[in-house]
């Protein structure tokens, strides 16, 4: 009998695990798969959606599919590079368009199809490829069209086998939701995801692998370690000793926040201040990644010096998510996926540190961390609070990072959250703000003198995955509030500047 689940195949996509997220959203379970996953495991799924990728078919190590897949009575939805794949295989021609298509592209259904029954004939998708099939193969029937795309979408209804040359899964393709939800309908899959009952049963699997041994846990402030760091105290209780390493690079009153989350969860805490050793190390680096580096190798020097005192601990709790792998450039695929960004993170540290891992929330993603961090009853500052690169305020300084850098972008981040706030706009906004100082000089007029003073960045954005944003409409009477107040109250701050680029082509922050 056949799972009920959806295999998502990962061929190297920043966007992979975008779709398996959108798959639980409409309560399916899904999972993210390699792309070279053998063709029995294939066949105990329900449905298979082929992700996109980075790679051409012209490329001599261009990942392909085992062309099998696509007689095992199953439903297919190629996506992007999917659909390209699709075709090639079932002896489709794909070639380099004479014309890329990046962002928002309309297209225009061609053809009745099961994928977009109900959906108007124009509809705004999220294009990024510069490949388009130019032949279809035999039995599949044209059904979208572009205006640089012939084959935008294409269908063989009677195999079930389906392809969209855009991304449904981002929140830019309009009817996306629904396509992937006619894909689920087709798939006969049982909605069977939830969380209820996740606390109990992870408390169980917990107790039974630790038994009598202790466990330290990295605590960042945010809410993926604090939640890790929940569950298991549940389990073993003070057994569990968890380790705060105060870097100094956090925002306003955080720090404070950790130790009053961790008292309310009666967790066994201890606090390293090592604000003054972090800035020191810093010392002339402007270069982000090296920024990244020296504060990583430091805090796993420091919390493995605190570990070694955490009566003598085996097991070590960390906070990764399932997407943990993409984003430290790691594709399930089988090949490097593009790095954005490569980063300290406190559910990251190295298995050479001779601990056993345990990670309660492995299977989850954020927004499904936040749900079981309200059901453990941690305080909504907690639960709620913006999500922080790990080295904190450092990449959010683009330059030198020093004492009176990180008290200024401190400061006017807290005055774009006050205001963000205040004007009652922050549940609107999903919901993302901070601010960052450049690492370059500008030239005002403060008190009748000429003044030659940083300019700090405003970034507010709307994003429902982090995958995809775009820059938030914000009122210019906010606007207007949060620069005059930045400029007024913050010593050196002349300029205030308001992003509004979208992601992509920019990311979310700036180093």
């Amino acid at each position: 009998m056949k799972q009920e689940v959806i295999y998502v195949l990962d061929f190297g996509s920043q966007y992979a695990h975008l779709i398996v997220r959108r798959l639980r959203e409409l309560g399916v379970h899904a999972e993210l798969l390699l792309a070279k996953t053998s063709l029995s495991k294939l066949a105990e799924a329900r449905g298979i959606v082929i992700s996109g990728g980075p790679q051409n078919l012209s490329e001599k190590g261009a990942l392909r599919i085992d062309k099998r897949a696509f007689s095992l009575g199953i439903p297919v939805l190629g996506v992007c590079y999917g659909l390209q794949l699709m075709a090639y295989e079932l002896g489709g021609k794909v070639r380099a368009g004479d014309k890329r298509e990046y962002g928002a592209t309309e297209i225009r259904v061609t053809c009745p199809s099961s994928v977009f029954r109900g959906l108007p004939k124009r509809q705004m998708t999220w294009m990024s490829h510069g490949d388009q099939v130019t032949k279809l193969p035999k039995g599949f029937t044209n059904i979208a069209v572009s205006k640089n795309c012939h084959h935008a979408a294409f269908a063989d209804e009677k195999r079930r086998l389906y392809g969209v040359q855009f991304h449904p899964e981002v929140m830019q393709t309009v009817y996306g939701r629904k396509i992937l939800a006619a894909f689920v309908r087709l798939t006969g899959v049982k909605r069977t995801w939830s969380l209820k009952g996740f606390v109990p049963r992870s408390v169980r699997e917990i107790r039974g692998m630790i038994g009598k041994d202790h466990a330290v846990c990295a605590l960042s402030g945010g809410v993926d370690s604090m939640v890790a760091a929940s569950i298991v105290r549940r389990a073993i209780g003070n057994r569990l000793h968890c380790i705060f390493v105060d870097t100094g690079f956090m925002r306003e009153g955080e720090a404070a926040q950790v130790k009053r989350a961790c008292r309310k969860q009666g967790m066994r805490l201890k606090v390293v201040q090592a604000q003054k050793l972090f800035i020191s190390r810093l010392k002339g680096v402007t270069d982000p990644e090296r920024k990244r580096k020296i504060i990583g190798k430091l805090f796993i020097r420091i919390f493995q010096k605190e570990a070694r005192r955490a009566g003598g601990a085996k097991w070590l709790v960390q906070g990764t998510l399932y997407t943990d792998a993409i984003t430290s450039g790691v594709s399930a695929g089988g090949k490097a996926a593009v790095v954005i960004k490569s980063h300290h993170n406190v559910g990251g540290l190295p298995k050479r540190l001779g601990f056993k891992l345990i990670e309660p929330l492995r299977e989850l993603y954020k927004d499904e961390v936040r749900k079981v961090g309200r059901m453990l009853g941690l305080p909504r500052e907690i639960v709620t609070r913006l999500p922080f690169p790990g080295p904190g305020l450092a990449v959010r300084i683009v330059g030198e990072v020093t004492k009176e850098r990180l008290d200024a972008v401190r400061a006017a981040t807290a005055i774009v959250q006050e205001e963000v706030e205040r004007a009652g706009i922050s549940k609107d906004i999903q919901h993302y703000y901070f601010a960052a100082l450049l690492g370059v000089r500008s030239v005002g007029v403060q008190g009748d003198a000429r003044t030659y003073g940083h300019p700090v960045v405003v970034r507010i954005i709307t994003t429902a995955d982090f995958m995809t944003a775009d820059f938030a409409r914000v009122p210019w009477s906010v606007l207007q509030r949060i620069s005059s107040r930045i400029t007024n109250e913050i010593r050196g701050i002349n300029r205030v500047v308001y992003d509004i680029t979208s992601k992509p082509p920019a990311t979310v922050e700036w180093e």
